[in-house]
């Protein structure tokens, strides 16, 4: 019998009104006090430092357009921010679109108000909306606007989310008969989730965008108790700087710097490349000074003209036969560190984070400078020149062979049904969710492991010591070491841009090495191996470190675990009179198989670490450095590290 449903009835008169007395309009400041995420991203960290780009980004505009040769950034004591800049200042007069207000009152109040819009006040700029510096009045408990100019020292104030609270006025002669802005400012707690600013994030923007505009120089202060500091940025070589200090941890292929630049119609591009001997690709690109981390048209012409140069001249030279296919772009890319940077009139991102630029006729530019300017630069330069192509070559060389080697174990795998190695001792369940491999160190450490886990949910996988350092390996070699064949036909999910993480045997691959130093570095270069070649295994909480202890003792008749000196010292601090010896568990191999359960294994006693995808970043920067050719580096690294992060020591 089927039940039959009457529809229930509506209470109209309950319903919420919708009429012309729902429309809100929100004036002035309030869209940005209301939906702040929409205008800085976020009111985290980001959000927070996006306040100091805001205005900083203004100063270098002024850089740009050639009236500002310095800017002063300050971090004060009582946690404001103050941007000082000696450029030409915001222009205090009426503004002739509403005669009875200051134009630089209109600036700080007025969403979408600003010099950027086809006056002839800046011909390039990273600001395009307007909204700027009010977005970061109307976030802050209290703003002090400063201008020097006409030979008068202006002020104004503003607070409570950019209430003026004291018209622009003159308050005497301007000092020096300096011209500039000066912005103080203090984050709303009210709106933040925090508001103490990183220092080491303000210096790391402030020195790109010294490196970005050449000559111009940033000053940093940090004047809070305990954190006081002065920095100061200029370089005179500009991006050529720049792509030289990214390459200081690599080992460069050649001492030169390849540069170039050009201009027309209002827009420029200036580029600076130069290969390393590794294998990693880091391109920046920027737009009016705008970071486009997700690149745009200006990276998009720079990648075509930089393969099409690169084949022509192997192919003039005879490098490359008739017969030899042309080079990849990712063969010619492989180790190249560049640095493009464009200024245009009108520049097309994408929201206001610009994430992306999307200006047809900059690729153009970029495309027909990069044909150009490389090409004559590779003839001038004969023998850097030689040395792109051999690296391109043997690069196209690893490519083929690796794919030779994925084919193979394709059909390795398909033959031999699961393909699993043979010194895997895997579990009997087949849902990953509850499965767990451990990688562990040796075959004596394997034994006990395998006495000591449970068959149904834990698989073991001996690895013979330190595997090999993909940091510094071609993914041809990396494909026939053994130890990473083993890694990856047990984990069953591929390897590089074709691992599917959907397909891993275990939700928990767990990292057991011995609890000293050599145990460190092996830790490292797995977290190195899983950040560079299983990145989505690190991203999705996959991997864990073990952390077996280092040491023993009895307390009574109970044997009491320590992971390490740290660890032993804590225990001697709250039981001075403690008399028993400590043991010290060299290794794996040499605890039983009780102990191992008991410590490391059993899910309800274990302790166990999830990795993050920035300590496995960390993991594979360490292995860069104390495996690269930089003897001085790696020593420094070392002594100012110390013994406890000589190797990530989690």
């Amino acid at each position: 019998m089927a039940l039959k449903v009457e529809p229930e009835e509506t209470d109209k008169s309950r319903a919420p009104s919708y009429d012309a007395s729902d429309i809100t309009v929100l004036e002035g400041l309030e869209p940005v006090r209301q939906r702040p995420g929409m205008y800085i991203g976020s009111t985290g960290p980001t959000g927070l430092h996006h306040l100091i780009w805001e205005v900083v980004d203004n100063a270098v505009d002024e850089a740009m357009a050639g009236y500002c040769t310095q800017i002063d950034v300050t971090v004060l004591a009582d946690g404001g921010c103050r941007v000082k800049d000696n450029g030409r200042g915001i222009p205090t007069g009426p503004s002739p679109q509403y005669p009875d207000r200051s134009a630089a009152e209109l600036v700080l109040t007025t969403l979408h108000a600003g010099g950027k819009f086809g006056g002839s006040g800046y011909k390039v700029s990273g600001g395009l909306h307007g909204v700027g510096v009010s977005v970061v009045n109307a976030l802050s408990t209290k703003l002090i606007l400063e201008i020097d100019r006409d030979g008068e020292h202006h002020e104004a104030i503003f607070a409570d989310g950019g209430e003026i609270k004291e018209k622009i006025h003159v308050t005497g002669p301007a000092p020096r008969d300096r011209t500039g802005t000066t912005v103080t400012f203090w984050p709303d707690a009210s709106v933040f989730e925090e508001t103490e600013f990183r220092a080491q994030t303000v210096l790391e923007r402030l020195q790109v965008m010294a490196f970005l505009n050449k000559g111009l120089e940033i000053r940093f202060a940090d004047e809070r108790a305990e954190r006081q500091q002065k920095i100061t940025f200029r370089y005179s070589g500009g991006i050529v700087d720049y792509v030289k200090h990214l390459n200081t941890s690599k080992e460069s292929l050649f001492r030169k710097v390849c540069s170039f630049e050009q201009s027309e119609n209002e827009q420029e591009v200036e580029v600076a490349l130069q290969w390393n001997t590794g294998f990693h690709v880091s391109i920046h690109s920027f737009a009016n000074g705008i970071s486009t981390n997700e690149g745009g048209m200006h990276e998009e012409g720079f990648r075509k003209a930089l393969t099409n140069v690169v084949n022509r001249y192997a192919r003039a030279k005879g490098q490359l036969k008739e017969k030899d296919p042309n080079f990849d772009g990712d063969d010619i890319r492989e180790g190249l560190t560049a640095i493009i940077s464009v200024r245009l009139t009108d520049p097309q991102f994408e929201g206001q984070t610009k994430a992306k630029l999307g200006n047809v006729t900059i690729r153009s530019l970029v495309e027909r400078a990069t044909n150009e300017k490389l090409a004559e630069w590779l003839e001038e330069n004969p023998r850097e020149a030689n040395q792109i192509v051999q690296k391109s070559t043997t690069a196209a060389r690893a490519r083929m062979a690796a794919q030779t080697a994925r084919d193979l174990t394709r059909r390795k795998s398909a033959l031999d049904g699961a393909g699993l190695p043979g010194k895997l001792v895997d579990c009997s369940s087949r849902d990953p969710r509850e499965s767990e491999l451990f990688i562990v160190e040796g075959n004596s450490a394997g034994g006990s492991a395998k006495d000591a886990r449970s068959p149904r949910t834990q698989a073991i996988l001996p690895i013979r010591g330190k595997i090999l350092n993909v940091e510094r390996a071609r993914i041809d070699k990396m494909l026939k070491n053994a130890e990473i064949q083993a890694l990856i036909a047990a984990i069953g999910a591929g390897l590089a841009e074709e691992f599917d993480v959907e397909k891993i045997r275990y939700h928990k691959v767990i990292v057991l090495a011995d609890a000293d130093v050599d145990g460190s570095h092996i830790r490292t270069l797995l977290l190195t191996f899983f950040f560079r070649q299983m990145k989505p295994l690190v991203e999705g909480g996959f991997v864990y470190v073990a952390q077996p202890p280092l040491y023993s003792t009895l307390v009574g008749k109970e044997k009491v675990y320590l992971k390490d000196d740290l660890a032993r010292a804590a225990f001697l601090a709250e039981h001075p009179n403690h008399q028993k010896e400590f043991q010290r568990l060299k290794g794996l191999g040499e605890m039983d198989f009780n102990e191992l359960r008991d410590t490391t294994i059993d899910p309800a006693r274990r302790s166990l670490l999830q990795v993050t995808v920035e300590q496995a970043a960390v993991a594979d920067e360490v292995c860069s450095i104390l495996m690269g050719d930089d003897v001085e580096l790696r020593r420094h690294f070392i002594q100012s590290n110390a013994k406890d992060v000589r190797f990530l020591d989690i």
